[in-house]
């Protein structure tokens, strides 16, 4: 079992991120439970707007593409801005779109039998809304999201995560809640996979 956290923070590596700082709480759970975990800022990349696996040029897509397929466990993390994911949040998972149209040899959809949860911060109030746009969005690529699938830090205006120790550690305590939820279920689809929709 792997996961994969998709890191939206705004800031370029390697800049400090309290998007990627709140991850690393699930990351850490995961590697305490023996689950490899790897990151990616979607900010680094070269991510063509579309909706398209390749949209040609130097759109760098295809390759985040074949790290969410190597994955059992997907993460979203994205800060909050004016209430809503960020743009680079937005960016991914439009490009996520392109999943919709394809199926793996059994005629699954591709997101079918995966798991995701998703990372909010922020400095205003909109943790909830974040969490409901990214895993609905999930949800609608295929994906399943289990119930508590999420953490979040959100102190209202003020100091960042990195700055500030409160609220740490209801955010830790469900973000280890959370890590474990996603490993039960993608146990559970492990043994039990789900089958093609019907036709």
């Amino acid at each position: 079992m792997k996961a994969l956290v998709i890191n939206c923070t705004l800031k370029p590596t390697p800049a400090p991120s309290n998007t990627e700082a709140l991850a690393a709480v699930v990351v850490a759970e995961y590697a305490r439970r023996g689950v490899p975990s790897e990151v990616v800022r979607a900010v680094d990349l070269q991510l063509t707007p579309g909706v398209e696996r390749d949209m040609g040029g130097d759109d760098q897509w295809q390759t985040v593409h074949e790290q969410i397929l190597a994955s059992e466990i997907l993460i979203i993390a994205s800060p909050t801005w004016l209430g809503r994911p960020s743009s680079a949040a937005q960016r991914v998972l439009e490009q996520m779109d392109s999943m919709l149209g394809e199926t793996d040899d059994a005629g699954r959809p591709v997101a079918f039998n995966r798991v995701a949860g998703i990372v909010v911060t922020g400095n205003e109030d909109g943790g909830h809304h974040v969490i409901s746009e990214i895993s609905g969005a999930l949800v609608d690529i295929g994906f399943t999201v289990p119930g508590q699938s999420w953490t979040y830090w959100h102190l209202g205006p003020g100091p960042d995560f990195l700055d500030d120790e409160r609220g740490h550690d209801w955010a830790r305590s469900t973000g280890k809640a959370m890590a474990a939820n996603l490993i039960g279920v993608a146990e559970a689809l492990s043994v039990r996979p789900l089958g093609p929709p019907p036709s």
